[in-house]
């Protein structure tokens, strides 16, 4: 609900004038950001495979899960099953999406966009920050968690990457 307000307080804000008292007068102050498209691509590649890595992990979870009451049967052997370590990688890929973040913020920062520079660069900066708190959050959560209810967690943080992107390049 948090970025349903969100994207209804950007789009209402895009529109409305604000009243200058220097000039006596109202004006429209919506500046448009240029979004970093290049590291934003990149950062978007990177949750979806982290989505990708946290579903293997689950799935291999719940398969060791799902076969410990038979390996427990004396005589009964199922092999060595090689594991991979899906959930550190995709805590690593978590680190590497908020690390892309930074980088990102910094590039803004470089072509002048602050958070107080205009409404516009605020709520690019609001958008992909109360995102990147949730993913850390997502993050901990890894670390503390059950990782079937996290990996769901984590898909919505995916899907809701992409649905600020669109919101952000093409919500003119």
């Amino acid at each position: 609900m948090l970025f349903v307000a969100f994207t209804s307080a950007y789009i209402v804000r895009q529109g409305l004038p604000t009243f200058d008292p220097s000039t006596n007068s109202v004006v429209h102050d919506w500046i448009p950001v240029r979004l970093p498209t290049l590291l934003f691509l990149i950062n978007t590649c990177v949750l979806l495979l982290s989505s990708v890595t946290i579903e293997r992990a689950r799935r291999q979870l719940a398969r060791q899960v799902a076969l410990e009451p038979v390996q427990s049967i004396p005589g009964v052997s199922l092999g060595t099953e090689k594991k991979f370590p899906w959930l550190a990688l995709t805590i690593v890929l978590g680190l590497c999406f908020l690390a892309g973040q930074w980088l990102a913020w910094s590039d803004l920062a470089a072509r002048g966009f602050y958070v107080a520079t205009s409404p516009g660069s605020s709520f690019v900066y609001l958008l992909t920050g109360a995102h990147a708190v949730h993913l850390l959050g997502g993050i901990l959560a890894l670390l503390a968690a059950g990782v079937d209810v996290t990996a769901w967690y984590w898909h919505f943080m995916a899907l809701l990457w992409i649905y600020i992107l669109a919101l952000l390049e093409f919500a003119h």
